[in-house]
This record gives C-alpha cells, structure tokens and sequence, in this order.
C-alpha cells in the first residue's frame, strides 16, 4: 500500500505524533531517577553485606539483616518502576507509531492508537506508585529518635 505523497498529510501525521512523544520525556527523567535510587541502594546493600561479614555483634546482625530485607524490598520496587517505565515507553512508541500511520495511510486503527495510550499512561502510573512505595520505605528507614536528639 503506497504512501500519499501529498505534503500536507503528511505534516498533519508527524503534528499528530508528535504529541506523545513528551510522555516520553518524562518517561525517561523518570527512568534517570529510579536508576540513580536503585545504585544507591546496591550501594547501601554492598556496605551492610561487607559489615556483616566483619562482625560478630548478634544485635549488629539483626539490624543488618533487617536493613538488607528491606534493601532488597526497596531494589524489587524500583526493578518494577523501571520495567514499568519501560512497558510504558514502548507503548507510547507503538501509538506514535500507530498514530503516524493511520494518518498517512488508509488503516482505521484508532482504536489501537487509544488503547496504546491509555495502556501507557496506565504503567506510568502504575510506575509512579512503585517509586513512592519506593521512597516511602527508605524514609521508614530512618532513625528520628537520634536525629532529634541534642548532642552530648
């Protein structure tokens, strides 16, 4: 099936497009941020992991452990954050895709270009709730009993 040739179609295709393509920046800042937090939290497991190897301290090995419980927690949120992110960004790409052709070519496939979309926004969200699930959890984590403590 040959593509129209008439400019206008054309231009009117890729301005049709082109609108979902700024989920996609989003998609991707959010993509940055729950990587930055899933390093972090390598990071902190790898520490706690070498303290427990060094120490002998039986309520040491408890907190340890319970911190590396949660670590791995928080690591399964933000490996769900991201491959939802991921969903979501291919079904964004499909609808542009979709949304290119159906205007440049002869297929009805609206319907597929909605659902593409709605699925997309649908793993954003879905993605949104893990990072604060996420974030949540690390905060638990810390101690304000000692942070509101004066010194000495």
């Amino acid at each position: 099936m040959p593509l129209p040739v008439d400019s206008s179609t054309i231009t009117h295709g890729i301005q049709l497009a082109v609108a979902p393509v700024f989920l996609l920046t989003a998609v991707s800042g959010m993509i940055a941020a729950a990587v930055g937090r899933l390093a972090r939290i390598i990071d902190r497991a790898r520490v706690v992991e070498d303290s427990v190897r060094h120490t002998l301290d039986e309520t040491r090995l408890g907190r340890a452990y319970k911190e590396l419980a949660e670590l791995r927690m928080r690591g399964r949120l933000v490996n769900g954050c991201v491959a939802l992110l991921t969903c979501c960004a291919f079904l964004i790409g499909l609808t542009i895709i979709v949304l290119f052709l159906g205007e440049t070519t002869a297929f009805e496939i609206n319907r597929l270009a909605v659902g593409g979309f709605l699925s997309g926004v649908v793993c954003f969200l879905l993605a949104l709730l893990c990072f604060l699930a996420e974030t949540v959890i690390a905060t638990r984590l810390l101690n304000f009993d000692l942070l509101q403590r004066p010194p000495g």
